[in-house]
């Protein structure tokens, strides 16, 4: 058997050793006390005549842990990314400090204008507010919960929080006060950081349950009332600035980078929320292997710009808004809050960033926006347009299927700078290399849009419990659907293929968490007894290695009949058909016949991202070719428009000729009265299909669609129209 383990050293390099015993006496990592069963098992070894180099194995860190305190043995190798040496935070912040101090590091806007703050300043803001909290009673490896949207004071409560020994911990903005109380009483914060008077409530309503809660910090708007324990940020920071810096600098040179320092919460669309535990060393090599993986350019040679507006809770915000621009002395620029419910576009133009990460449904709607004016555009401008886009669709699937073209043709350097020079620039995307996509599945069609305007959306994947990115799409090597290659000293393999190919995907690497907090159970059931963490995921690698996700195996709808049906593919393809529709759920398990619930693209409230009757205008257009007028949801919705039904009718019929056996095929669906959303609780923060929960919500929908008996469809025996 081949054992990895670490020799017992400072910076834990690893080594590989025969272990010539007993396999038994590997203890997994969720024991209870993991030290005696270790104790328990050298004393065995040494009876059984186990060779020495075993036996200091009782002083190795485990790779995993669950307990607030513990220390994890660092996934090291001998060369390449995986020898990196290990850094805290606080040795990775002060290094770009001392290179790039008096470059930008973070701008925010007030009022019309941009204020800036300096690598130097941040860093010593930081410390400040690290004292505050010490000051606050912040006690080691306890939590720091930030509830707000983002900023420059979530930042400095995050970096301060761990610079101070404590837990950075992210609550999201849209939770309920009981969600926040589980959150801070899961981490037992001692301070919790909150935006403004209204998440300041969430907190108040909960506050007497949270025995371990020593202050409240709002860092928005002026106080409405005072009261024991409640500070301003002005408030907290004067705190800091008047304390000593002794205690800080013994914390910090007590830091070890194999210690938690983050706790990233999942979204709990299944149970509880867990607490992800992230040491620095995940942090800081994972921000080293992804910047030079995308080819961050360091600030002295030109420096990176990032916008900041997905939820910092989420470990894909954190590694690219704070840790990513820290390693490269890049500068993160702050969206305002209603920066997802129409202003993103105004910052993205007057910004123009050089990486641009959005979740799909921000392309969506970008993809929407064009297709509208575009409507609206001459004829001559709508032909001119459509030229381009076969033309950059054309040049970009050959550049991805052949590489970079050393020279490219003419009608592309003629369509680029009719065309797709000018979308750039109206989008503020004119500077930007590198435009993302992830945290959901995105379709092709959006993927080939954007292509045909020479704007390649490269894909990538991974997760909280990776610290973010295990592959990543590159503009030298990507695919149309694919995720892209593993990043750089990491591995993905496939666990249990089937014979396509589909299997688990599993994750090993320096990036690999440290476990759940406090969840022994769920923290082995993520790690196996190798150390490789097990994503749920389905995916396949073709014969390049790109990875394809394929579906969840929790998503997997099961029928009565025993076959295992990926939703996703299916969803997509539906919304592929039917342009009109905006978000498709696929119903089927322990069911005798596949069913689905669709939405209709309609406008969003700018004010509160909630779901409007009215279409989109792209709806509209679409209803009108078809010889509708329909202009609201609730003129289609529950059958009442024949003409939209029976073209709906038509393009599920379309890609039910497509499935692969008549156990995949669409039997019966309906129209819901208002689309999926954020505030109506279908969709989770990055925009991810919130299954059980729409199970939950329109479980009479569902129910009334299976009351009715019904003969499967067949080639001889097709589904009439509705």
């Amino acid at each position: 058997t081949l054992v990895t383990t670490c020799e017992p050293t400072a910076t834990s390099t690893a080594v590989v050793m025969d272990h010539a015993g007993d396999a038994s006496l590997l203890q997994s990592c969720g024991t209870a006390n993991s030290l005696a069963s270790l104790e328990d098992a050298t004393a065995e070894s040494t009876a059984k005549s186990v060779p020495f180099h075993f036996l200091f194995y009782v002083q190795i860190h485990l790779t995993c842990v669950h307990t607030r305190d513990g220390e994890v043995k660092l996934r090291m190798g001998e060369s390449g990314p995986e020898a990196e040496p290990p850094l805290t935070v606080n040795q990775m912040f002060t290094s770009t400090v001392q290179r790039f101090g008096n470059y930008n590091a973070l701008s925010w806007k007030e009022g019309e204008q941009w204020k800036t703050m300096t690598y130097n300043d941040y860093y010593k803001t930081c410390r400040t507010a690290a004292k505050g909290f010490l000051k606050l009673g912040l006690e080691r490896y306890h939590g720091v919960g930030i509830l707000g949207f983002n900023s420059v004071e979530w930042f400095i409560a995050d970096i301060g929080a761990i610079l101070a020994g404590g837990f950075a911990v992210g609550i999201y903005t849209t939770n309920s006060p009981e969600a926040c109380q589980y959150v801070a009483e899961n981490c037992q914060a001692n301070i919790l950081v909150v935006e403004n008077h209204k998440q300041l409530q969430k907190i108040l309503q909960v506050q007497d349950k949270l025995p371990h809660l020593k202050a409240i910090i709002q860092y928005k708007d002026e106080l409405k009332e005072k009261k024991p324990n409640l500070y301003t940020w002005a408030e907290f920071m004067k705190l800091g600035r008047d304390e000593p810096d002794a205690q800080l600098d013994d914390i910090i040179s007590s830091q070890k980078p194999n210690q938690c320092c983050t706790l990233i919460y999942t979204s709990g669309t299944t149970g509880q929320p867990k607490g992800v535990m992230l040491s620095h060393d995940n942090l800081t090599w994972t921000a080293f292997v992804t910047g030079q993986d995308v080819s961050l350019t360091d600030a002295d040679k030109l420096q990176e710009v990032i916008v900041s507006y997905l939820p910092l809770s989420h470990i894909a915000a954190q590694m690219i808004d704070v840790w990513l621009p820290m390693k490269a002395g890049g500068v993160t620029y702050f969206a305002q809050p209603d920066a997802l419910k129409g202003s993103l576009a105004n910052t993205l133009r007057e910004i123009r960033p050089t990486a641009f990460m959005g979740v799909p449904r921000v392309w969506e709607k970008m993809q929407e926006k064009m297709k509208s004016i575009g409507a609206k555009s001459s004829t001559v401008r709508r032909k001119v347009a459509s030229w381009a886009k076969d033309v950059g669709l054309q040049t970009n699937l050959n550049k991805m299927d052949n590489g970079n073209l050393s020279r490219k043709p003419l009608n592309y350097r003629l369509a680029k700078c009719l065309v797709f020079r000018k979308v750039r620039k109206a989008l503020g995307l004119d500077r930007c290399t590198r435009c993302y996509t992830g945290a959901a599945p995105i379709t092709k069609d959006t993927l080939e849009f954007f292509l045909s305007l020479d704007i390649p959306l490269f894909e990538l994947y991974g997760m909280s419990e990776s610290s973010g990115p295990q592959t990543i799409s590159l503009p030298d090597a990507f695919r149309l659907t694919s995720c892209g290659k593993v990043i750089p000293g990491c591995k993905t393999k496939i666990f249990n293929p089937d014979v396509d190919g589909n299997g688990e995907i599993c994750f090993w690497g320096r990036h690999v968490f440290m476990g759940y907090l406090n969840m022994p159970d769920k923290t082995e059931e993520a790690l196996d007894s190798d150390g490789w963490l097990h994503s749920g995921d389905l995916g396949k690698h073709d014969q390049d290695n790109f990875l394809f996700i394929t579906g969840r195996i929790k998503e997997l709808i099961i029928t009565a009949g025993g076959e295992n049906i990926p939703p996703v593919p299916i969803e997509d393809a539906v919304k592929e058909a039917v342009p009109l529709i905006s978000n498709a759920m696929l119903i089927g398990d322990k069911r005798k016949f596949l069913s689905m619930l669709l939405t209709i693209k309609c406008q969003v409230n700018n004010e509160t991202g909630a779901p409007e009757d009215e279409q989109t205008p792209e709806a509209v257009e679409l209803c009108r070719k078809l010889g509708s007028n329909s202009t609201r949801v609730s003129e289609i919705a529950g059958g009442r428009d024949r003409v939209v039904y029976a073209a709906i009718q038509e393009g599920i019929n379309r890609v039910n000729e497509k499935a692969t056996s008549n156990a995949q095929r669409i039997q019966k669906w309906t129209v819901l009265e208002k689309d999926f959303s954020i505030p109506g609780g279908e969709l989770g923060p990055t925009m991810k299909l919130k299954r059980p929960v729409v199970m939950k919500m329109y479980k009479d929908q569902i129910e009334n669609i299976y009351k009715e008996v019904l003969t499967p469809t067949t080639p001889d025996n097709p589904l009439p129209s509705k």
